[in-house]
């Protein structure tokens, strides 16, 4: 294995972001009290774990096959408005447990930062499989985040704001699509640059 010094540090810092976070997760289950919420942390932490192991087994040469997986949403009945938004209560200042939104939220926060961090992360090497690693890593995490915000959604936590059918009308129709004509000049000058 010869690989880049970058890559190396690059994937070195997403394990040690692995290891954290398995440990949070696992903090998480065990303050949590709601039964679907812990569930779905249980399942995070032990994709995590796997993710971990087969970095551990990239790195030390021993037959990590990383391949492209992709991503897989469950389709959920995702609730836009405010209609069902649940009051936040007040933070607590001196807690010894969290409250299952927090939870939640912190859970939530720490698939998307890792979803970002993978994507970058995958930008700056140059062994395809360790590429693929991060970007496996990267499109876990999103597929994570959905899910616990798809939890959060059901439960009133997090309910995103919607726009008038106007608005939204207005909006969609800002982009017009290129006519034929200009699709067949673009498709002629790039075949006439390429030879």
């Amino acid at each position: 294995m010869n690989y880049a010094a970058h890559e190396l540090l690059e994937t070195q810092e997403a394990l040690r972001t692995k290891a954290a976070e398995i440990e949070q997760h696992g903090a998480f289950v065990n303050q949590c009290n709601d039964q679907h919420l812990k569930g779905i942390l249980q399942k995070h932490q032990q994709l995590m774990i796997n993710a971990y192991q087969q970095g551990i087994n990239l790195m030390n040469g021993r037959g990590a096959q990383v391949t492209h997986r992709a991503p897989d949403f469950h389709g959920q009945n995702v609730s836009t408005g405010m209609q069902n938004q649940t009051t936040m209560s007040a933070p607590s200042i001196n807690t010894q447990t969290l409250s299952d939104q927090t939870i939640a939220t912190l859970a939530l926060n720490t698939h998307k930062s890792g979803s970002v961090m993978g994507m970058q992360w995958a930008n700056e090497c140059v062994d395809p499989q360790i590429r693929m690693y991060h970007v496996n890593g990267a499109n876990l995490c999103q597929e994570m985040a959905y899910e616990v915000w798809s939890w959060m959604n059901q439960n009133g936590y997090y309910q995103p704001t919607t726009f008038s059918s106007q608005q939204v009308t207005q909006m969609t129709g800002m982009f017009q699509p290129l006519t034929t004509q200009q699709t067949q000049m673009s498709t002629t000058m790039n075949t006439g640059q390429m030879q």
